[in-house]
């Protein structure tokens, strides 16, 4: 299996949010998956494609805050580890109900933690909490170390391609950021070939930034 792999760094919200839904437009194209690594150049908070806006505003006191492409509840992003993962129609990803991805993606997190010698677990049922908040409680296949939630994501399917953009709150025993991006790529079966984004896809990622997630009319859609 061939794997494309772009390591984005520090990114402002509108750009990181822009580049992951370009990502998962472009897969037609593209033809085969890609993993995402970046950070925040600020901190922030990512809220899903079909929350309100109002009752984020009054769940979180982060700023700014972003809607993403993908579903699920509040995330704040400052010191976590961001990814995502983008696989194109046809991919054995994309045939995937979205509970079976969703465990796999966060098994595929825990084997890498499990490289770097740090114990994790996949929930078996879940925690609820105050609705919206990702990392208050926790969801079946939620990454737990030691009983508490760190690691989530979130996804999107559409006739193209599937998007998943994921989380991590790494645990402060470690391991550094670097080491643990390693273990992902060294857990996986795959090729790997470092992806840069072609002149097209520049193209796409500035208008959707733009006149998508910079918009004030997006950002209040519901």
């Amino acid at each position: 299996m061939n794997w494309h792999l772009l390591s984005s760094g520090s990114c402002e919200p509108a750009f990181n949010m822009a580049l992951d839904d370009a990502l998962l437009e472009a897969q037609p194209r593209l033809h085969e998956p890609v993993l995402r690594f970046y950070g925040w150049t600020e901190p922030a908070a990512t809220f899903g494609y079909f929350q309100k806006l109002a009752e984020v505003e009054r769940a979180t006191l982060l700023r700014p805050l972003i809607r993403r492409p993908t579903g699920g509840g509040i995330v704040p992003h400052d010191a976590d580890w961001t990814y995502s993962l983008a696989f194109p129609a046809g991919h054995d990803w994309h045939r995937l109900r979205a509970e079976e991805s969703y465990r796999r993606v966060h098994d595929w997190v825990r084997s890498a933690f499990a490289k770097l010698g740090i114990v994790t677990e996949l929930a078996l049922c879940c925690k609820k909490v105050a609705p919206g908040k990702c990392f208050a409680g926790y969801e079946k296949s939620d990454l737990l170390w030691h009983g508490r939630k760190i690691a989530g994501a979130a996804q999107r399917r559409t006739l193209g391609g599937l998007l998943i953009q994921g989380s991590v709150q790494p645990p402060p025993i470690g391991p550094r950021r670097a080491d643990w991006e390693q273990a992902m790529v060294k857990v996986s079966d795959g090729n790997w070939e470092a992806f840069q984004p072609d002149a097209a896809l520049l193209e796409r990622i500035a208008w959707l930034r733009a006149h998508k997630y910079s918009q004030k009319s997006f950002l209040e859609k519901r």
